[in-house]
């Protein structure tokens, strides 16, 4: 819960900063993608192409409307990329292999990652450096009577 709107806010708040970002939406609803105001374009290249394809990761990188924060879209195909990744080799080290290509080239790489643990997050985690997990600030239970 949150994570998309962490993911945004932060990139943007990096970015009007003068720090350049790149979001990666690894969520296949494309709630970051939409969220910066991309629209999903099913004739340019997204993550899924980067992941399952020899898709050049520079080619699926998107300008946005802020100054300084690109974005890898994710769209439908995404969905597909869990099964479609099983019989790839090192299939939990694609995402990483492929930022390593631009990873010089921003301060910070964020990505957005689905709500479920798959493989698609798997990929972002062994991409990562560090990992920011959004909960909920729920408080304590009441301490329970004797009665």
């Amino acid at each position: 819960m949150g994570k998309t709107t962490t993911a945004i806010n932060l990139a943007a708040s990096l970015a009007a900063n003068d720090i350049k970002v790149l979001l990666v939406d690894s969520d296949p609803q494309g709630n970051a993608t939409s969220g910066l105001g991309v629209a999903k374009d099913p004739d340019k290249p997204s993550l899924y192409h980067v992941l399952l394809s020899d898709t050049p990761l520079h080619e699926a990188i998107r300008s946005t409307d802020f100054e300084g924060l690109h974005l890898i879209t994710a769209d439908k195909n995404l969905v597909g990329s869990n099964l479609e990744l099983i019989d790839i080799e090192n299939r939990e080290f694609r995402l990483r292999d492929r930022l390593a290509e631009i990873r010089d080239q921003y301060e910070f790489i964020l990505i957005d990652c689905p709500p479920a643990l798959d493989l698609l997050t798997l990929n972002a985690l062994l991409a990562a450096d560090s990992v920011l997990v959004p909960s909920n600030a729920n408080s304590l239970p009441s301490k329970a009577s004797p009665n």
